[in-house]
Order: structure tokens, then C-alpha cells, then sequence
């Protein structure tokens, strides 16, 4: 018997596309999580891909977290195990020197959200749901990278604010908490989703060097962890490797010559 497909992979325009589908809320279980897992590392090392999206299926849902009905049968060394993959899924996505951008084209709470803010760039639909932590109601914490993650996006008082009162919220308070990054007026979530990729094709070779950006990311998320002169000593590396690129030359050469860049990604 072949496996249920929970996370669709397919490439448009030098773009991944990973969409959650486990209806009816897209929420996730270990097989799910598995098959994110194998779509990330697969995109990661697939050289005609650029930039990474992920989204939900349906109009309603991007994820409504993990599968509460699978937490609450199993035992605690399993859930234990289940939240350590799931954080090293999720690192994963956060460490592939390629942009993720999250389509949050409906709600997306508790572990749907963990998810989201793995990625470096979250757009959401109008009006198409709700965002947040609610944990807490469960008696248990944000415990897929929640609490780690919102405290490095919001800060630490309105981080355990939000966590300690379970709150759930429309997506134009997550724009202004920093949870989102925009927000898109689309009627329906396939041309929601279009206009996301539209935005992502921006991303790509030609008119994108893919290696700064994918270095940028690199930069930011390694550094940020790490003290302050060590950070700029990564951040000089980095830009050493940049500096022998073929895109840096054509960069270069095109602001010299007044012309747009034919960047290739080297």
C-alpha cells in the first residue's frame, strides 16, 4: 500500500512549492513531518531550485499545529522524540541557504505557526484566518521551536505576553507584531498563491544573484546566534566567498556599464 502524500513537492520557475495537505485542518502528524523533512533536504540539494515556498491546501487552513488526536494516544518518551525531529525539521529549513517564503493562505496557530516562522519571509492571505500559540490551553508549551522563535521576533516580555495568555489573532495584529511580513489582498488561495510565487520569482537568477541572498540568510541566522565579533568574522567569510563569485563580477560589471545583471547563481 503506497503511502498518503501529506506534503506535496513540486518546482515551478526555479521555485519548491511544499503544500501541507491533511485536511481538514492541514495539522501535523510524524508522517507528515517526515515527508516536510524529505521535501526540505530534497530542495535543498536540487540545484534548479532557488527559493522554497511552503503553503497549506484549501482555503481555510495553512496548519492548525500538530494532530492533538495523535499527541493524546501517545506515550511521552514518543512525544518526546516526535518534538525532537520536528525541531530538527524545522532547523533544517531555518539552516538551507536558500530564501523560504511562507503562503500562510489561512489559519495558522500553535505548531502551524512553529512552522511559519522557520521560514525567512512570511506573507499572509486577508483575512483568511487566525495566528498564535494557544499551547498553553493544553496544559503544554509551543514546544516545536514556539517559544525559541516568537521571543527572537517580537522580543522576550510580548513573546511570553502572547504564549501565557494563549492568544489567537487576525493576521493585520501579526503584521504589526512582526509575526508577517505582508499581507495580500487575494479573494481565493490559488491566485493568493500565485501572487506569493509571483513575489518569489523576484528571488531568482537572472535578476537575483541566489548566491548573496542565499549567504545573507546564512549571515543572519547563524550570526544573530552567535556574540557580536564573531558574527562580523562569519559575516567576512562569507563575504570572501562572495567576492570570488562570477555574480560579484557581473554585479560589478553591470552598475560599471548602466545595464541590468545576468547573475547565474555562482
Amino acid at each position: 500500500m503506497s503511502e498518503k502524500v501529506l506534503v506535496h513537492y513540486e518546482v515551478q520557475n526555479k521555485i519548491a512549492i511544499l503544500t501541507l495537505d491533511d485536511p481538514p485542518a492541514n495539522t501535523y502528524t510524524h508522517e507528515m513531518m517526515a515527508q516536510l523533512d524529505v521535501g526540505i533536504v530534497k530542495a535543498r540539494f536540487d540545484k534548479e531550485v532557488e527559493v522554497i515556498v511552503i503553503t497549506g491546501k484549501g482555503e481555510k487552513f495553512f496548519c492548525a499545529g500538530a494532530n492533538i488526536g495523535m499527541l493524546s494516544e501517545a506515550d511521552p518518551d514518543w512525544k518526546y522524540c516526535f518534538c525532537l525531529h520536528a525541531n530538527e525539521t524545522l532547523n533544517r529549513l531555518e539552516h538551507t541557504p536558500k530564501l523560504v517564503i511562507a503562503a500562510l493562505n489561512g489559519h495558522t496557530v500553535g505548531g502551524g505557526l512553529e512552522i511559519a516562522m522557520a521560514a525567512d519571509i512570511r506573507i499572509a492571505r486577508k483575512d483568511s484566518g487566525k495566528c498564535g500559540l494557544p499551547e498553553v490551553a493544553l496544559g503544554v508549551l509551543p514546544g516545536t521551536g514556539g517559544t525559541q522563535r516568537l521571543v527572537r521576533i517580537v522580543g522576550k516580555s510580548k513573546a511570553i505576553q502572547l504564549m501565557a495568555e494563549g492568544s489567537v489573532f487576525g493576521f493585520e495584529k501579526a503584521l504589526e507584531l512582526g509575526l508577517v511580513n505582508e499581507i495580500y489582498d487575494n479573494e481565493d488561495r490559488d491566485s493568493f498563491v500565485a501572487a506569493v510565487l509571483e513575489y518569489a520569482g523576484k528571488f531568482c537568477t537572472p535578476g537575483k544573484a541566489t548566491k548573496a541572498v542565499g549567504l545573507i540568510k546564512r549571515s543572519v541566522q547563524t550570526g544573530s546566534e552567535m556574540p557580536f565579533e564573531l558574527a562580523l568574522a562569519l559575516e567576512r567569510e562569507l563575504q570572501a566567498q562572495l567576492f570570488g563569485s562570477s555574480d560579484a563580477k557581473e554585479g560589478l560589471n553591470a552598475y560599471i556599464e548602466k545595464r541590468p545583471p545576468n547573475f547565474e547563481g555562482k
